[in-house]
């Protein structure tokens, strides 16, 4: 017996190593090669593996693979990537006997169905590539697809208190139609991303309406001949109406995607637990003020045995800080600030707050069942009991996948300039760190009459707290 304890402890060890790795750890190389701007290597990386379509992550294969490519100016390429994670969405359906496995493993055992955020950003990138290409059409079907998406997802929280307006894919609705002209519906589309701002964002994010999106919702209201609008936001905005783009001049719609987007970690939680009558078994955490009653058969009551606490995990985000916090652009003939438009960190994490407790529920009663089998167990053998123990150790483990190579947050800002080419002077400065502050120097052609999109990821984090180092 003191033989089979030693050798249970050991495998115990070696089980929960290699159990323990988080989604980042396991594709360590490929994060390392895109965090460092290696976008070709992270691209090899990606394609050398074979079954990456086929992978219960195959979701996130798709959406790495398009962002790689976008970054590459690969767009074509990109937006098939980026098809196969819209579809996946749209046909994805629980596979039962994996949900079935996981809820007495971890939810590791099912396909990756994407959080709702991510599946938000998929039509995004594709309407940004079609931008690039100058397809006003196309762009403007996936902005509506990212509408469709969002409304979908509200349908599922019952939450007085859910997110379910993103004042981000009106603006960008609104911006693809400013692009093409259409004024009138710009400003449909800019006043509903400017109501979203100060009606949600301001409280949910503490990110009001951009100074850009108060320009722009001026310009197109006076280019509508909508005055009245004109005079009220005026008063409103205390600022004037912008003049228009003169006949000689061109623009661009410079798109800068901050820092990246947060890693999934996991996190315990203890509970206490308490029989009540009827079968009722409760589980309580006060400091977190949390409370769950299950109705358990006599059977899976009783082989709880003299178990009084329960420790259950749950996937947390673990935010990587922004280096840079402000940033603007100058060229020959003018300079224009960048203003946050999407707080894409902080929307991830109240998305993941929104689904917490109905996860929490799930993730309490697997480990009661678990532990109950357990209890069962160990009344007919003690070695029995203890590989048990060693499976549900090792098992027992939050779901770390998540889409990492996101923005931390999304930044925009509109440039005019007289036909010809430029060289674009992009300043991005830290608040905290100085010594970090960098320019950036991007040419690009003004065209009379036209608007042309640019895009720019920059993929440093602080050097104060970084949890790819630090916590993993």
């Amino acid at each position: 017996m003191r033989a089979f304890k030693i050798a249970s402890a050991y495998l115990l060890l070696v089980v929960l190593l290699g159990a323990c790795m988080t989604y980042y750890q396991r594709y360590r190389e490929f994060n390392q090669s895109f965090e460092n701007g290696n976008l070709e290597q992270a691209k090899k990386l990606l394609e050398a593996d074979d079954k990456g379509e086929s992978r219960k992550s195959r979701f996130l294969y798709f959406t790495n693979l398009g962002v790689v490519n976008s970054m590459l100016s690969n767009y074509e390429e990109s937006n098939a990537w980026f098809e196969k994670a819209y579809i996946f969405g749209e046909d994805y359906r629980k596979n039962y006997l994996n949900y079935a496995a996981s809820f007495l493993t971890n939810p590791k055992m099912t396909v990756y169905p994407g959080e709702d955020h991510e599946h938000l950003l998929v039509p995004y990138y594709k309407s940004i590539n079609y931008l690039k290409q100058g397809n006003f059409e196309a762009a403007l079907v996936e902005a509506r697809r990212m509408d469709i998406r969002l409304n979908q997802f509200s349908d599922k929280y019952k939450s007085d208190n859910k997110f379910q307006e993103d004042a981000f894919i009106d603006l960008l609705i609104g911006l693809i139609y400013d692009a093409s002209k259409d004024y009138n519906n710009a400003f449909i589309a800019y006043r509903n991303a400017y109501n979203t701002y100060e009606n949600e964002y301001k409280t949910r994010f503490g990110l009001s309406a951009p100074d850009q999106l108060k320009k722009d919702l001026l310009r197109t209201a006076k280019l509508s001949g909508f005055y009245t609008e004109v005079e009220q936001y005026e008063r409103e905005f205390k600022m004037k109406t912008p003049e228009p783009m003169a006949t000689n001049e061109g623009r661009v719609l410079f798109i800068w995607h901050n820092g990246l987007g947060p890693v999934k970690d996991e996190w315990a939680i203890n509970f206490v637990i308490i029989k009540g009558a009827g079968g009722v078994v409760n589980f309580q955490n006060e400091e977190l003020g949390l409370n769950f009653n299950f109705i358990m058969s006599g059977d899976d009551k009783s082989s709880l045995g003299d178990l009084r606490t329960l420790r259950v995990v749950f996937p947390k985000y673990v935010e990587r800080e922004l280096l840079y916090t402000d940033a603007s652009v100058q060229w020959d003939g003018g300079s224009s600030r960048l203003f946050k438009a999407e707080p894409v960190n902080d929307i991830a994490r109240q998305l993941l707050k929104q689904r917490m407790l109905k996860e929490l529920g799930e993730s309490l009663l697997r480990v009661a069942i678990k532990k109950a089998a357990e209890q069962a167990i160990r009344q007919q053998s003690e070695g029995a009991a203890v590989a048990a123990s060693i499976i549900n150790m090792a098992t027992e483990q939050a779901d770390t996948r998540n889409w990492q190579t996101l923005p931390h947050s999304i930044y925009y800002t509109w440039l005019e300039g007289e036909a010809g080419k430029k060289d674009l002077n992009l300043k991005l400065l830290s608040s905290r760190f100085s010594s970090y502050n960098t320019q950036k120097n991007i040419s690009v052609e003004f065209e009379k009459g036209r608007t042309k999109v640019l895009t720019y990821h920059s993929l440093d984090v602080s050097p104060r707290y970084n949890p790819v180092m630090d916590s993993y």
